[in-house]
């Protein structure tokens, strides 16, 4: 079993749906990570900044799945990183209607003692410049670096976004994304591109039309179990991340092979993710509901064929 780092942020959240709209709770990248990595009893830290306003019972939710907090700062007298949103009647499709950084403006992120030879750091969504603080923090080389990233740095801090890209060993964006970073329509000629950067794998989330590995020649596809509802999907690509990294902790194996198993644990999760708001079906997720969904997986993909 290895160590894992997760860095990201501990936030609020308000979101509207077609289903219904809330108030602030709980999010932040590296809590759904936390969360979906938790699932596998590993040993999981997060590095992350939060407010004076931020409850100490959701400190707590953390601690209970096992994760050490020690590198979560706290700034007394600042406030939490707070998003809100609201999603289209596609759910794929949302519009950003808040962003206050406030204290992740200054977030200055410290690996704790303990965790500075962790085996795999997975990097949430955040500024590249604090993700490669994370990385130049390591003691020692970590088995496996995956980084998560979105369009708006793509924008705004392409360099700093390229430089972070050429030290990681895997990394996860969506279709969209891929396609903005390369230029290139194609997601197999995509991710083609994005190995020339660096990553040894990269991995193309979908949405609702599954997850694509490729490594070298070698592609994988994962579909995503088909939902009778989606509630609400903030979170669900953080949660496959954490999903993917935790499962890959747990097993200690990061050949291709296995990540093929570490796809199918972060859509299996995901797929937990989207049934309520924010982070609520994944506060009380059992091992239980898990493997009976790992196996609906199982059943969805499995076929024979008599070749003719």
């Amino acid at each position: 079993m290895s160590k894992l780092v997760i860095v990201g942020t501990v936030a609020f959240d308000a979101i509207e749906t077609p289903f219904g709209k809330t108030d602030k709770i709980l999010g932040g990248a590296a809590t759904y990570i936390g969360l979906s990595a938790s699932q596998f009893q590993i040993d999981a830290a997060i590095v992350s900044i939060v407010g004076g306003d931020f409850p100490q019972k959701h400190l707590d939710l953390i601690t209970d799945k096992n994760i050490d907090i020690s590198g979560i700062e706290i700034v007394k007298e600042g406030k939490t990183f707070f998003w809100s949103g609201k999603y289209h009647n596609d759910m794929n499709s949302r519009d950003t209607l808040t962003t206050e950084l406030n204290v992740l403006a200054d977030f200055n992120p410290i690996v704790p003692k303990d965790y500075k030879d962790a085996e795999i750091v997975m990097l949430g969504n955040l500024h590249p410049i604090v993700q490669l603080s994370v990385i130049e923090q390591m003691e020692t080389k970590p088995k496996l670096v995956i980084l998560d990233t979105m369009n708006f740095w793509m924008d705004c801090a392409l360099d700093d976004l390229h430089k972070v890209i050429s030290k990681v060993d895997v990394i996860t964006i969506n279709d969209e994304e891929a396609r903005q970073l390369t230029g290139e329509y194609s997601l197999v000629v995509a991710a083609r591109k994005i190995h020339t950067m660096g990553p040894k794998y990269v991995v193309i989330k979908k949405g609702e039309h599954g997850a694509l590995l490729f490594h070298d020649d070698n592609v994988f596809f994962a579909p995503a179990l088909p939902l009778e509802e989606v509630f609400d999907p903030t979170g669900a690509g953080d949660t496959f991340a954490g999903g993917f990294a935790g499962y890959l902790a747990k097993s200690d194996d990061i050949s291709f092979e296995n990540m093929k198993n570490a796809v199918i644990y972060g859509s299996t999760l995901a797929s937990f993710c989207v049934e309520k708001f924010g982070t609520e079906r994944m506060k009380k997720l059992s091992s239980d509901e898990v493997h009976k969904r790992l196996l609906q997986f199982k059943q969805l993909t499995q076929f024979e064929i008599e070749l003719i």
